[in-house]
């Protein structure tokens, strides 16, 4: 089965969008997509990496279903969140062509401008590499699970 195949599994659904998989499972399984900063039909799409990976997925819904979300927010810095949203922002507007005209994705982590809207969107980010305190303390509270 090939990627296309097992992202629209794993989504439950086809992808309105074109992506990558930026990170994969020891088996590999997409576990985080990149996505292009517009869908299919040119709608912007704020959220540059999904959580695909089924395990992380479930893994990061009993976290948020157990109070993370507020835990999070609670527990980082507001600046340094402040930041990770510009860096996010800025990363997903850097692959918009320069000469585009038309609506743009705004905001940050999750298409929020401050504060902590969806821990999957914060981890999907910092497995991919990104530097997001969120998703450094959702890796923390998964344990030793969370880079497997």
């Amino acid at each position: 089965m090939g990627d296309d195949e097992l992202v629209e599994a794993l989504l439950g659904r086809v992808p309105q969008g074109s992506y990558e998989v930026v990170v994969r499972a020891d088996d590999g399984t997409p576990r985080v997509l990149r996505n292009a900063p517009f869908l299919g039909d040119g709608t912007p799409m704020p959220t540059r990496y999904w959580l695909v990976g089924p395990d992380d997925v479930l893994r990061v819904s009993r976290l948020e279903a157990a109070g993370g979300v507020r835990q999070a927010e609670a527990a980082v810095d507001p600046g340094d969140l402040a930041a990770a949203h510009r860096r996010y922002a800025a990363e997903r507007d850097a692959a918009i062509p320069d000469d585009y005209v038309g609506h743009r994705p705004s905001a940050g982590v999750g298409g929020t401008r401050r504060g902590v809207k969806c821990l999957h969107a914060h981890y999907a980010w910092f497995l991919a590499g990104g530097d997001d305190p969120v998703g450094r303390w959702v890796a923390d509270h998964l344990g030793s699970g969370a880079g497997a």
